[in-house]
This record gives C-alpha cells, structure tokens and sequence, in this order.
C-alpha cells in the first residue's frame, strides 16, 4: 500500500480525497430517489467510477517516483453534488397549474374515418318575461300630511 503520511502527505491525501469523492459520486449516481435525470445519473456513475479507480491504482499498484494530480478530480465531485441538490430543490418547487384544454365538438382528436362531426346547434338565449313595475305614489305638492 502506498498511503504513507510521515512520507508524502500530500500524495496519501490525494489518494484518499479521490476514492472518497469518486464513492460520493458514484452513491449520488444510484440514488433512484434522486431528481437527477438519467443521463446525469450515468454522468455521475462512471466519473466516481474513474475517480475511485485512479485512487485504487495509486494506492495498490502504483510503483513510480511521479504522479500526477488531477485537481479536476477534486473539482468535478463537487460540481456534481452541487448539480445533485440543485436537481433535489428544483424537485421539491411547486409547479404552474396547467390550464384545462377547450372542448371539441367530438371527443378525440379528429373524427372517426368517414364520418363528420355533428354541426352543432346554436341555441337562442331564453328570454325571461319582464314583471310590471307598478308606478310610484305621487306625493302632494304641498308638503307632507300629518
């Protein structure tokens, strides 16, 4: 194992941040309660996935003097869990009521084949009959009466 901290700190916590961020990932990918789409899951799996597995190489089989850090490693987790509880608020927000569609004539979408709709009828308004209206009592002009 090539984790050494009195040796090379950095390098033991470069291996180290990157398998923990490649699992992160790779959890935040198989979540099927998340609101990520599934493009994006897939994203999120097989970065973890690379992520993870250059951790395990520098840690179990790696033998040289050199390496190289990714700081890319570290940023794109990062990203993508910020990506994941964007997607989780976004999920959580209340939509617009959709209105409701105008009626057709016919149910469906067009006609049956051969057939035309029905004309439709218009119906005259129905007239109400007006009540007579009695005329008001005419006051006396000189004032009122006791």
């Amino acid at each position: 194992m090539n984790i050494d901290f009195s040796l090379d700190p950095v390098f033991s916590w470069y291996v180290i941040l990157l398998m923990f961020s490649g699992l992160a990932t790779i959890c935040i990918g198989l979540v099927p309660i998340s609101a990520l789409s599934v493009g994006w899951r897939i994203v999120n799996v097989i970065a973890g996935l690379a992520f993870f597995g250059y951790g395990v190489y520098l840690c179990f089989f790696f033998e040289g003097t050199s390496y190289r850090i990714f700081f890319q490693a570290l940023i794109v987790p990062i990203a993508l869990v910020v990506n994941f509880f964007k997607a989780m608020s976004n999920r959580n927000r209340p939509t617009a009521p959709v209105p409701p569609q105008a009626q057709s004539p016919y149910p469906g979408q067009a006609p049956f084949a051969g057939q035309a709709p029905a004309p439709v009828q218009p119906q005259a308004p129905v007239q109400q009959p007006q009540a007579q209206q009695a005329p008001a009592p005419a006051q006396a002009e000189g004032g009122p009466t006791v």
